[in-house]
């Protein structure tokens, strides 16, 4: 339907230039004196000049529109890769940049034959040092551009979240999926291309645990798009000076004004130290793991040994460890077991506990 219209606005625009045309090559004494037969007179000739602009104008109008078309989704997928502060920041210096050339253009101006060159250019030297220095310096304008890129309210009032980086190891770990369905994460998720390319290197390995988690990671990217309301963004952004995903990552998110999400301890660390905000699902499930406080009672199923002599491990139903001193001989048994301290680390949580059993014989002796 749209290809429709252009195609009638540029016919009618073709006619009117060829009638134009035409009219005016008969009516121009010097274009009609400089050929060597003379021009038909009458508004049948310019009528003719019209239909011939036309129709050119009719047939070229389709890759015309294609040709158009095609540059603007070029143009839009390369404006996309540009953070929405660089733009703002680029904007404000180039208006700077205009204004200071447009007062040199008056004494400029003055000067014979090269004045208006001169003022030229000067202005488009001036745009191109306004923009470079405004973009060389936009960390230092963080005032400004928190305030004119900040989210918009939502229609029921509440201020939409800080976009979400997914790292390649928290989408093959999975529970984002399920952290998303809880509702408790706000803002978009954006996706990284690079992240894209290396989950579908490690889909395409040869090895074969690789190659499953590879495709376990696009699977629940997959199950994100479709089942979550949630928005997913996909950032075709990359940076071909840095070779280290983690380190692609932690620029994006100092770019973007994002949070890192991920499991990974190490790129943890590297954001806290590089002063980039980091989410740790890891960090999120030792959070919401039960309290267990010393002195309180529970059952063990001891599967294995420990690494200190006599000792016994057990695990509960979220993965947390517990070790039994004098549990050995209990091995393959469930029993109740009294926890001695718990310990908390980065990493996880390890309860230390002994068996009731043993509590029982200590105090009756």
């Amino acid at each position: 339907m749209l290809k429709t219209v252009f195609r009638v606005l540029l016919t009618i625009i073709g006619f009117i230039s060829g009638f134009q045309l035409f009219k005016v090559a008969v009516s121009s004494p010097i274009v009609a004196t400089g050929l060597p037969f003379s021009l038909p007179s009458g508004i049948w000739f310019s009528a003719l000049g019209g239909s011939i602009f036309g129709l050119i104008f009719y047939f070229i109008t389709p890759s015309v529109v294609d040709v158009v078309g095609n540059m603007a989704s070029w143009s839009d997928s390369k404006l996309k890769m540009i953070p929405t502060r660089d733009i703002v920041l680029g904007v404000c210096g180039l208006l700077i940049a205009l204004l200071i050339g447009v007062l040199l253009n008056f004494p400029l101006g003055r000067i014979p034959w090269v004045g208006p060159y001169l003022s030229l250019l000067v202005t488009l030297v001036l745009s191109y040092l306004g923009v470079t220095f405004i973009l060389n310096r936009k960390d230092e304008f963080s005032f400004l551009t928190n305030q004119l890129t900040k989210r918009p309210a939502s229609s029921s009032g509440k201020k939409e979240g800080i976009g979400k980086i997914l790292d390649t190891s928290v989408i093959i770990d999975g529970r984002i999926l399920d952290i998303s369905k809880t509702g408790f994460l706000e803002g978009e998720i954006q996706v990284p291309g690079f992240v894209l390319e290396e989950l579908r290197h490690i889909a395409d390995s040869p090895d074969l645990l690789k190659r499953n988690r590879g495709r376990r990671g696009l699977d629940i990217l997959n199950k994100m798009q479709k089942e979550l309301d949630i928005e997913i963004n996909i950032i075709n952004k990359d940076y071909d000076d840095i070779s280290e995903v983690d380190s692609k990552l932690v620029k994006l998110a100092q770019d973007e004004g994002s949070v890192i999400l991920t499991n990974d301890f190490n790129l943890n660390k590297v954001c806290e130290l590089q002063g980039v905000s980091v989410l740790n699902i890891n960090e999120l499930a030792n959070a919401v793991k039960p309290v267990v406080l010393p002195g309180e009672e529970m059952l063990a199923h001891i599967i294995k040994d420990g690494k200190e002599v006599g000792q016994g491990v057990a695990y509960l139903d979220d993965g947390t460890m517990i070790v039994v001193e004098g549990g050995r001989r209990f091995i393959g048994d469930t029993i109740e077991v009294l926890v001695t301290s718990v310990l908390q680390t980065a990493a996880g949580r390890m309860i230390f506990a002994k068996p009731k059993l043993a509590f029982s014989e200590k105090i009756s002796t």
